[in-house]
């Protein structure tokens, strides 16, 4: 228990422990709390005070600066006003000067106008005639150009018409002599025509045979059979050869490779080792008028030939055949002496070999030949192009050159411009 006395009456009172914590507590908090309110009064107060007098401090201190401030602005601008003045009177004086020199130079320059003027005008005039004269030996220069271009291309043209109307005419006599003869008659007229090839070149060939197909012992023949020899009497080459031709008018339309088997059978009988079909069949066919045809794939060592192309395969094979003929002797010795010929595939493969590359050169020159006229032709049409395009620009640079005046040569000159406008005013 405690006791508590009253300020007033002097009393004593007796309360518990609990109670008597809870009336210090609450007379505790009451001064602390007055306690609190009396410092922060205290605390706005100096606060208060401290801002006032910060206040003062600065707005002082902002009104010293601002009065210096405005003091440099008015010694800047009265500086300012002496130096405008200055360069005023500086630019006044140096304008009056400079305009006297420009005005001078301007005279000056006045007087050396007129005189280039003169000088110009004749110049022009001398600078027209040269150019005029060279227009002219420009104009004679194409001209005599164009007269060789066009002789040149004359020429080149000639030459291939005439080359194409050489062709052409062969395949119209081609075509009439077909139109003009029976079946029968059109294939011995084309075995007649070889013949006569032939007969024709017959001298080149002292040992050679060429002769009819009779002999049907086997039930079958061809239609010629081409052998030659050496002085020797060893055979260099035979071929067996078959004509064949078709009126246009034929019901029944043959092709090339239906007489194929035929004519390899025949080769073979009649111990023959080429076999050449000449032939005007399938005549719109390309692959048989491109030249010299190979069809050893299907039939061995055989060919199809246009008839222009008779000659110049038998002169191709016998001249091949002539690189074995050695190897032929050699082994006609060995036959008579016994001897084993086991190479003679081997040297007939290789000349087999040889031949068919050399068909194939004969063949890509040919058409080679073919494209470089084609390019021939395509090149003379380019140079007319290009004739007639120099002839329109000769053309307008006449029309330009007639159409030449001073006013035109001196539009963009300033300098002309007014001396026109002068003589123009005088």
């Amino acid at each position: 228990m405690n006791e508590i006395k009253c300020p007033n009456c002097g009393t004593l009172f007796q309360i518990d422990e609990k109670d008597y914590h809870s009336i210090v507590k609450q007379i505790r908090d009451k001064e602390f709390e007055k306690e609190i309110s009396l410092r922060e009064n205290r605390y706005q107060l100096e606060k208060e005070n401290a801002v006032k007098l910060a206040e003062n401090s600065i707005e002082k201190s902002l009104t010293e600066k601002i009065n210096k401030k405005d003091l440099e602005i008015q010694n800047l601008k009265n500086e300012l006003k002496t130096k405008e003045e200055n360069l005023q009177n500086k630019l006044e004086k140096n304008y009056i000067e400079e305009l006297n020199k420009k005005t001078l130079e301007i005279n000056e320059l006045k007087n050396k106008i007129k005189l280039q003027e003169s000088k110009n005008e004749l110049a022009i005039q001398n600078a027209i005639t040269e150019k005029e004269k060279q227009i002219d030996t420009l104009s004679n220069k194409l001209e005599l150009s164009k007269n060789e271009f066009l002789l040149k291309e004359k020429n080149l043209k000639e030459n291939y018409e005439e080359k194409i109307k050489t062709k052409d005419e062969q395949i119209l006599y081609y075509k009439d002599f077909k139109a003009k003869q029976s079946t029968k008659m059109i294939g011995e007229s084309l075995e007649q025509h070889c013949n006569n090839e032939f007969n024709k070149l017959r001298p080149l060939f002292k040992n050679a045979y060429f002769e009819k197909d009779n002999d049907i012992k086997t039930g079958s023949k061809g239609d010629f059979i081409f052998r030659d020899f050496d002085d020797e009497g060893i055979e260099i080459v035979s071929i067996m050869f078959e004509m064949k031709n078709e009126a246009d008018t034929t019901a029944s339309k043959h092709k090339n490779e239906d007489f194929f088997k035929e004519l390899d059978k025949d080769r073979k009988e009649k111990n023959c080792e080429y076999a050449v079909l000449v032939s005007l069949l399938e005549t719109n066919n390309d692959y048989y008028n491109e030249g010299i045809v190979d069809v050893s794939y299907r039939y061995d060592k055989m060919y199809v030939i246009r008839p222009q192309f008779f000659i110049p395969l038998i002169t191709l094979i016998r001249n091949l055949a002539m690189n074995a003929l050695e190897y032929k002797k050699e082994l006609k010795l060995k036959e008579e002496q016994n001897i084993d010929i086991s190479h003679f595939e081997e040297n007939m493969n290789a000349f087999k070999e040889g031949f068919g590359r050399n068909y194939r050169i004969a063949s890509e020159k040919f058409k080679k030949a073919i494209d470089e006229i084609d390019k021939t032709i395509d090149h003379l049409q380019k140079t007319k192009d290009a004739l007639i395009s120099s002839e329109n620009n000769l053309r307008l640079a006449n029309n330009k050159a007639e159409d030449l005046t001073i006013q035109k040569l001196t539009k963009n000159s300033e300098t002309m411009k007014k001396k026109f406008e002068e003589l123009k005013n005088k």
